[in-house]
């Protein structure tokens, strides 16, 4: 991705309050009626999202993408939407194997207007260990349904799905026109997702002009956007020899030890040092932070099927991936420049050290302002069917905003959806059903005021 002087947008940490005199316009009664139809379907919601976690759309490798697609296209298709399915040919990971599918079902109003776009992924991360209950069986119990990808994020994508049916049978002469994507790999990076259809225009502001991503940030609360991202694979060089004579090899595994008492040493405290007005959440992530993805160095590790025991070489080679979070104050080519200076100060003083490295992906900080129509949309609709003032937000993960954003050109878009953030990704996924009957109410009560006369 290109890099680009960000203009820092104007962020408020605290809680969102209608500008004066703001006039929620002629949508109470309605919205009344709306909420009644919506809640109405909660039953119907259980049902939907329980067959979306049904369906283990893994990624990696990308499994069951069609499946998911298809079943979203039979019943959309059913409701009067246009879908289209779209495959991205060429995006990282696409195979005949395991095809990157997407959804974009379309429905038009009755007239023209604006056109409302609810974006969620359907691909979900590796199950992981630790569960106490079937990972696809979408158990409920009580007000919860339990599941990889219920909170992050099938729950989300449910909640607009009816929202959006609701909305349909209650207002049949809307202006405009509501969208509604499944797409691809958001879980790695979004290229075979939104990327792609960014790319290819189905995100240009002349066709779509407000999108809302359920991303899982919480039902009284706004993202305007997130941290960046910077991802690199760090190789030290080495000499192999026999293990019993390492004084005529040289190990890279010592060498990478070097490396990361410097990360201690000096990165980690650099970073832990620098703060952003950018509101993330949770409070930690308001600071630069990196997490080591990965290391290896050496031979191989054993095939599960032999349990012999290793050859006595000195490690020639080492390799860590780091992944690097910065705040919209940073800049992508000077947290590389950071991490690569730290290299060649090691490589000054160190006797034999060398290094390759090597960007595997960078993501510039993306933010929306808090004035957009999409935010003060939503901000009111909070307001109005939940009863308390909504909070405005940054995630310190990245997300499927950044494609829409950078690729798109499209700025009014925030992630707005049901689930708790902190149980993305972890063991015994669960989403509310409560919680997305209420996020589902502000996204109707949003396309109230977004796709009917004022």
């Amino acid at each position: 991705m290109e890099e680009f002087s960000q203009k820092i947008p104007r962020f408020n940490t605290g809680r969102i309050t209608l500008a004066p005199g703001a006039d929620p316009g002629n949508s109470g009664a309605m919205s009344d009626s709306l909420s009644r139809r919506i809640e109405a379907r909660r039953d119907e919601l259980i049902a939907l999202t329980q067959a979306l976690i049904r369906i283990p759309t893994l990624n990696p490798p990308g499994e069951n993408y069609r499946a998911i697609c298809d079943m979203l296209k039979t019943r959309l298709t059913a409701r009067g939407f246009a879908c289209e399915l779209v495959r991205a040919e060429g995006a990282p990971g696409d195979s005949e194997r395991y095809p990157r599918w997407n959804l974009v079902a379309r429905h038009e109003g009755a007239r023209p207007g604006d056109c409302v776009h609810f974006n969620s992924h359907h691909d979900v991360v590796e199950v992981g260990h630790g569960w106490t209950r079937d990972p696809f069986g979408a158990e409920l119990d009580g007000d919860r349904i339990f599941g990889r990808g219920a909170c992050d994020m099938k729950g989300g994508l449910a909640a607009s799905v009816i929202a959006a049916e609701a909305f349909i049978e209650a207002h049949p002469d809307y202006a405009g026109a509501i969208e509604i994507s499944a797409t691809a790999d958001e879980e790695s990076g979004g290229y075979g997702g939104v990327a792609y259809l960014a790319e290819k225009g189905w995100f240009a502001p002349e066709r779509v002009q407000h999108v809302i991503i359920p991303e899982p940030l919480n039902k009284d609360r706004i993202c305007l956007g997130h941290r960046g991202g910077w991802w690199a694979e760090i190789e030290t060089k080495g000499e192999i020899a026999h293990g019993s004579m390492p004084f005529l090899g040289d190990c890279a595994v010592r060498h990478m030890g070097a490396v990361l008492a410097a990360f201690e040493e000096r990165l980690f405290p650099a970073m832990a040092a620098r703060h952003t007005e950018m509101p993330v959440v949770p409070e930690g992530a308001r600071q630069s932070t990196m997490n080591i993805n990965a290391i290896h160095g050496g031979q191989p590790e054993n095939l599960p099927d032999f349990d012999g025991l290793p050859a006595h070489c000195v490690p020639d080679s080492c390799r860590i991936v780091i992944d690097r979070r910065f705040l919209i104050e940073e800049t992508a080519d000077g947290v590389r420049d950071e991490v690569v200076a730290l290299l060649e100060d090691l490589k000054a003083r160190r006797e034999n050290f060398d290094y390759e490295i090597r960007e595997l992906n960078r993501v510039i900080p993306s933010m929306t302002d808090r004035d957009a129509p999409v935010v003060t949309t939503v901000t009111e609709a909070i307001r109005e069917e939940l009863g308390t003032e909504a909070t405005y937000v940054a995630s310190p993960g990245s997300y499927d905003q950044k494609h829409i954003d950078r690729i798109g050109k499209l700025k009014n878009c925030i992630a707005y959806g049901p689930g708790v953030l902190e149980l993305a990704h972890k063991p015994d996924e669960w989403v509310g059903v409560t919680d997305m009957l209420d996020s589902a109410r502000v996204m109707g009560r949003s396309l109230e005021r977004l796709l009917l006369p004022k």
